[in-house]
């Protein structure tokens, strides 16, 4: 049958694809031993942007302050919440020193645009050197700032962090939110280390002032509402620029969505955000997802119609086996090893998900960050 024939030809081709992306592009970062950068006391400035956050602060910035860190300052910028998110910072600045509110009002030209609080944050930054988390971030250890801030050099402007979110027993939801998140980390963290950097994440990234304002910060994608963290990290990195910090005591951990409704509407916001990096990225990363959908969808119609089955087998057991040992080390890396057993059946929902919300951002797409 001429289109079986045609499908088990597309089926070893992107088998063959992804173990060679799996060995490439992943397996430099999953067996690379990592390296720890003597500890500097570098002034920083951790900035934290909180729209209706005012819960999460009292939760969480405690952690913050609680860093063994002795040069660095808060910068705390409320943007235009309408909760008491305000009132919570002022309680926090009265008690530390190093604590600074940034109060932003809602602009006419820039409303509801988180990249036009961030930027009027950064300016109010005394030090050169930031560090960025969310509102409902808490870091893992109290060397979170000198784990980060170590990795930053003569040549090291940019340092992505990893964060990930916290565990909830007996929740399909949750183990979807942080395998999706895992991959992510995945792709962004290999890629650095390979010189190839293309984004950060928010939760958990520093980079210079003087890199900010030279790139003009957010102005290249101010029209975007999303970005500030995955577009910036696009324009401005380099293979020079970045350096990659995965020291456990580094990590920042978050509250995952509980509901499939918000983080539907928190995914729609990511790849849409990703459509405008660069092509070059883009091509890396669509063909990665392409060849994912392909493989499952071409094998499993081949084993359905017991086609090559034998062959068809064994390509899918040595695409298993080479995804399997790379991701295990980079997931006991990242402390995330309790997802492994469920891997091919997470991977198949977050592949159909995927293909699902880039349908749905072809009809309409999200416009604010909160």
């Amino acid at each position: 049958m001429l289109v079986l024939d045609v499908l088990y030809y597309v089926f070893i081709i992107v088998a063959c694809f992804q173990v060679c992306y799996f060995l490439f592009f992943f397996s430099p970062f999953a067996f690379q031993k990592e390296s720890i950068p003597s500890t500097k006391n570098i002034p920083i400035s951790v900035i934290i942007c909180a729209k209706n956050e005012a819960e999460n602060l009292k939760k969480f910035l405690p952690t913050v302050i609680a860093q063994n860190y002795s040069n660095f300052e808060i910068v705390l910028i409320n943007d235009a919440s309408y909760d008491n998110t305000l009132e919570v910072m002022e309680a926090f600045a009265e008690k530390h020193s190093n604590i600074k509110i940034v109060d932003v009002k809602n602009n006419e030209a820039f409303w509801a645009n988180k990249k036009y609080a961030l930027t009027l944050g950064i300016k109010s930054a005394k030090n050169n050197h930031l560090l960025f988390t969310d509102a409902d971030c808490k870091p893992v250890s109290n060397n979170w700032i000198s784990q980060m801030s170590a990795h930053f050099s003569a040549e090291k402007s940019i340092v992505l962090g990893y964060g990930g979110y916290y565990k909830i027993k007996n929740s399909f939801l949750n183990k979807i939110i942080r395998f999706e998140t895992l991959l992510t980390a995945i792709q962004y963290l290999s890629f650095a280390r390979m010189g190839l950097p293309y984004m950060g994440v928010g939760r958990n990234l520093a980079y210079t002032k003087e890199d900010f304002f030279k790139a003009s910060g957010f102005m290249k994608h101010m029209y975007i509402r999303s970005g500030d963290d995955d577009l910036f990290i696009n324009e401005i990195a380099t293979a020079t620029n970045t350096s990659v910090c995965v020291s456990k005591e580094s990590f920042t951990m978050s509250n995952p969505k509980t509901t499939f409704k918000s983080w539907v509407t928190q995914k729609k916001r990511h790849i849409t955000t990703a459509s405008h990096y660069k092509t070059s990225h883009k091509a890396v990363l669509a063909s990665f997802y392409a060849s994912q959908l392909l493989f499952w969808v071409s094998g499993i119609v081949l084993l359905s119609f017991l086609f090559n089955w034998e062959v068809v087998l064994v390509f899918i057991g040595l695409r298993f086996m080479s995804q399997l040992v790379i991701v295990s080390f980079i997931s006991k890396k990242l402390d995330e090893q309790d997802l492994m057993p469920f891997l091919p059946f997470l991977e198949f929902f977050l592949v159909i998900f995927q293909l699902t919300i880039f349908i749905s951002n072809l009809i309409s797409k999200p416009k604010h960050w909160k």
